[in-house]
């Protein structure tokens, strides 16, 4: 019968001080997470324009460093606009529009946002870029003069296909080809430096050799510089294909102090001359230097976050709206929990307290109601394994009474001078005591099974050798009671298991079968294997077990009929020691009987175990 229990207010108390801590701690990290997760976005956001601005710049730089002029760069700018969503403009430095991704979008931002010149790249818009600009930030995609025509591509591109396979031949390197903007090929090693004096330099300095086109280029630019150095009153300098220079053998100074501030004097004076050169060479060849405009489609700047006082007073007034639903929320929440947890606590009290019955009422279909099912299956289980308990301990007194008053009955009565304390009584005090003992063995073994603290020791075991022995051991007590006993194989099979503990399953089911056999009858010991399993039967011709009874023969102390009685022999623990065995196995063990006609007990073990 179930009682309802009034909410104690200590518990609401403590309960909604809990829910209340709860929620405020819930908000602070819903807070903290909101925080970073809109920080990360943010900075998601401004990493991604700040790499369409590069993708951009670079685009177009690109352009102006592969082309002399910017007709035709509406080709190039309009699907870059629609790719980024931005709206890309170029004028030229006096502002005269040269391409408009969206004309109709209004007037030009009044900052632009970068200058697109192929000679003075902002190396701040391209980091890390691949082929990045060099010292003279001349875009390297500017060719210009060096530009090699397919005859000189193809010969040098047969002078490298040559030296790669001799760097992979010989010292066996992973040399691969790569093209530079000019069309000349280069040889990468990823992972190996090439020294000077590596394997392969005859092949690899021949596809160093300039052609004649980088020849040519190289005479104009060595002219530019040295003319540059000669206004200076600077020795000339030899310019190669990487764009480092070498200078004549230079007179003896007087101290290395003079030495090296003039050398470092005339290096500085050869890059600038170097690169104002290089400009002058590639100027006809790239576009002129333009101004570029990046906005948002509808022609307005890059948008910038600004947090106003008004945005900050939104921020608190949301944030404590929020504050006081969950609050609310919690506390509403709390209440509705409290009452199934305190029904969950008195039953639990209950059940300390020797109520068996104790149950709680299920609601709903949340976590609370699962919980609550969840006690009463463990309440049942608990009223079931008691009453079992019961039945045990029944059990044991009764099987233990049997042999324990005979053998204080015939002490009695031999202390008493009834009975003579002859070689006959002590045989037959004997016999009681070795059955009583052998109750409590079965009893051990079965509590070590059921406690899991059954050692098992295995090893592979040829069952051949194993039902022999077993047969032979039992074969004595089959001729006595008339019954024959035989042993059938199906070739030599063999199982991973404890080979004392698998004897004992195997002789209590023989055993049983020979005592439950009638004169002239038979019991058979078959075993084979298939599908990574063994199976072991012991089939008699008894009379058997009918089909009610068939579901409880491996219960403790149960006998199917009344003629099972203690002289039949057995403890009524065999078949419950068998299954108990089995399951520490890893295995099955099952009965089937026709009445009548006998029964037939089969073991199921796997081959190997995990």
């Amino acid at each position: 019968m179930r009682r309802e229990v009034p909410l104690h207010r200590s518990l609401l108390l403590r309960l909604l001080a809990l829910a209340v801590l709860i929620a405020v701690g819930s908000i602070a990290a819903t807070a903290w997470l909101a925080v970073r997760t809109t920080t990360g976005a943010i900075r998601q956001e401004q990493g991604q324009a700040l790499a369409d601005d590069a993708r951009i710049y670079d685009t177009l730089i690109g352009y102006a460093a592969t082309h002399p002029s910017w007709d035709g760069v509406d080709t190039a700018l309009r699907p870059l606009a629609e790719q980024v969503g931005r709206r890309i403009t170029l004028t030229t430095e006096s502002g005269t529009p040269l391409a408009d991704s969206a004309p109709q979008a209004g007037p030009l931002p009044t900052k632009p946002s970068a200058t697109i010149d192929a000679l003075a790249v902002d190396t701040t818009l391209t980091p890390g870029s691949p082929g990045a600009v060099d010292a003279a930030r001349i875009d390297p995609r500017a060719a210009g003069p060096y530009l090699l025509p397919p005859d000189e591509r193809r010969t040098l591109l047969n002078r490298a296909d040559q030296a790669v396979l001799c760097l992979r031949v010989r010292p066996r390197i992973a040399a691969v080809v790569a093209q530079g903007p000019t069309g000349r090929p280069r040889i990468e090693t990823p992972g190996t430096e090439l020294g000077d004096d590596a394997v392969c330099v005859e092949s690899r300095e021949k596809l160093a050799n300039p052609t004649a086109t980088e020849s040519k280029g190289l005479a104009q630019l060595n002219a530019l510089v040295n003319t540059c150095l000669a206004r200076r009153k600077l020795a000339p300098v030899t310019v190669d294909l990487d764009w480092t220079w070498k200078t004549p053998p230079a007179p003896a100074r007087s101290s290395r102090a003079d030495v090296t501030e003039a050398d470092q004097g005339h290096s500085q004076a050869v890059n600038a001359c170097l690169g104002t050169s290089r400009r002058e060479q590639l100027l006809p060849y790239v576009a002129p230097a333009a101004t570029l405009f990046v906005s948002d489609p509808g022609g307005r700047p890059t948008t910038t976050f600004d947090l106003s006082r008004a945005n900050q007073a939104r921020i608190v007034a949301v944030a404590g709206l929020v504050l006081l639903v969950t609050v609310g929320v919690t506390v509403l929440a709390g209440v509705r929990l409290t009452r199934p947890l305190h029904a969950l606590t008195g039953a639990a009290q209950r059940m300390r307290d020797g109520d068996g019955a104790a149950r709680v009422r299920v609601t709903g279909r949340d976590e609370i109601a699962r919980l609550a099912e969840a006690f009463n299956d463990m309440s049942e289980r608990r009223e079931r394994l008691e009453q079992l308990r019961r039945a045990m301990v029944s059990d044991i007194a009764h099987e233990l009474r049997t042999p324990v008053t005979t053998i204080r009955g015939w002490l009695e009565a031999a202390e008493d001078g009834v009975a003579p304390l002859d070689r006959r009584l002590v045989s037959s005090l004997l016999e009681e005591a070795t059955l009583l003992q052998h109750v409590i063995a079965d009893l051990q073994d079965l509590a070590e099974a059921e406690a899991g603290a059954l050692r098992l020791h295995p090893e592979t075991v040829y069952l051949a050798d194993l039902l022999g022995q077993v047969a032979e051991a039992y074969r004595v007590q089959a001729d006595r009671a008339g019954v024959t006993l035989s042993v059938l194989l199906d070739a030599d099979p063999q199982v991973y298991a404890d080979p004392v503990r698998l004897r004992q399953v195997v002789g209590n089911l023989v055993g049983n079968a020979v005592r439950h056999t009638p004169t002239g009858g038979s019991v058979t010991i078959s075993a084979g294997s298939a599908d990574g399993q063994v199976r072991i039967a012991v089939a008699d011709t008894g009379s058997g077990i009918s089909a009610e009874h068939l579901p409880r023969v491996f219960d403790r102390f149960w006998r199917a009929e009344k003629s099972r009685s203690r002289q039949t022999g057995g403890s009524g623990l065999g078949l419950a020691i068998v299954r108990k065995l089995v399951e520490a196995h890893e295995g099955t063990v099952e009965a089937e009987s026709t009445p009548t006609k006998g029964s037939t007990f089969t073991v199921h073990l796997p081959t190997h175990r995990g």
